[in-house]
């Protein structure tokens, strides 16, 4: 009996440690289920496939390049992402080629228990948008229904609850589709917003800039969510009956956050007192204006791109990225634990969201 007792103490002690893994006690969820991530070398999609594989399941990252992957840069940015799973190489964009991947997949690893797509396009350009954000998933989904998956996960997005972007349309318009087949099961999981979205002026602070903000600081709320939890819900959404054919709004475990608390907490992080910027928000209806005046007079599809990236930094200048309801709230990673970390180890590179990071050396 006390045999047992010190055994399992030392399980527990080992759990915490990091020495077990959930799969090496038997008593993972996934129990070698096949799971194919859409989106692998993402974001999020990366720590989707890591904690696919920490739940269990056989886990295939589909790639575009295994290249990326697998060369000695690869291996630095995703050896610890990709440990443990397989890695097949596919382009999303080309339906026939997808469709026979998962084929190859089934008859090599069994029925396809989940096909989870975290595919975003980097832009949100109507192009990219309707490519990436309609198009690409829509063919994950076609292929997963021709090769009798059972389990759809999609990443979408909580602003697409107002929509007024080109990417929001192109998200709703695939959610539309995945709601009106009955093939597979889905889940829709609409976070409101990555720690990544709200960290871009990380490098500015620390140079001595002041934190940029629109209005008074105060015009927006979001409680944004941590990659690793985001990754544990949507993996947790392949077994959990609850979740099937349902749209879940999904925010992280912190309280409402202005700019401005943003701002301050970002200061905290970096051991500088605060110092801001106040841009008045008519700014982007100027910019946005003039340029969309010249994208209809001159039918420039280079200025309407530019006026919809005014549209989509005005957006979230203005609309709240929030939820409230305690169902909607997950996981335990803080905004400013988050903080503290970035402003200690840096960030990753993203030319989207990091203002003046460095790009990793090939």
């Amino acid at each position: 009996m006390n045999s047992s007792v010190g055994m399992f103490a030392v399980i527990l002690v080992n759990l915490w440690m990091g020495s077990y893994s959930f799969s090496s006690l038997h008593m993972s969820v996934g129990n070698g289920k096949v799971n194919v991530v859409a989106g692998a070398t993402g974001y999020i999609g990366k720590s989707v496939v890591r904690e696919s594989v920490r739940q269990g399941y056989k886990t295939i990252a589909l790639v575009r390049s295994k290249d990326k992957v697998e060369s000695n840069k690869g291996k630095a940015l995703y050896g610890q992402f990709f440990d443990g799973a397989q890695i097949v190489e596919c382009d999303v964009c080309d339906p026939a080629q997808l469709t026979k991947a998962l084929e190859g997949i089934k008859s090599e690893s069994g029925k396809i228990e989940s096909v989870i797509s975290c595919l975003a396009s980097r832009s949100g350009i109507k192009k990219d948008a309707y490519a990436i954000d309609y198009q690409a998933t829509k063919n994950c989904l076609d292929a997963g229904m021709a090769n009798d998956a059972r389990h759809f996960v999609l990443l979408s997005a909580f602003c697409v609850k107002n929509p007024w972007l080109q990417f929001q349309q192109a998200k709703l318009k695939f959610e539309s589709d995945l709601e009106a087949q009955d093939k597979m099961t889905y889940s829709i999981v609409r976070p409101t917003a990555f720690f990544k979205s709200v960290s871009g002026q990380l490098e500015v602070v620390q140079q001595g800039a002041p934190f940029v903000m629109f209005g008074d600081g105060e015009v927006t709320r979001c409680n944004p969510i941590a990659e690793a939890d985001l990754a544990t819900y949507l993996i947790d959404c392949i077994a959990d009956k609850s979740r099937e054919n349902a749209i879940l709004n999904l925010g992280g475990p912190d309280e409402p956050l202005t700019m401005k608390t943003q701002g301050e907490m970002l200061f905290q992080s970096v051991g500088k007192e605060p110092n801001f910027f106040f841009a008045p928000l008519w700014l982007f209806d100027a910019i946005i204006d003039s340029l969309q005046w010249v994208a209809d007079t001159f039918s420039s599809e280079k200025f309407e791109n530019a006026a919809e990236l005014g549209r989509i930094g005005k957006y979230y200048a203005v609309e709240d990225m929030l939820t409230t309801e305690p169902s909607e709230k997950f996981g335990t990673i803080t905004l400013q634990e988050h903080y503290d970390r970035i402003a200690v180890e840096g960030q990753e590179y993203d030319p989207y969201t990091t203002m003046f990071a460095k790009a990793p050396k090939d």
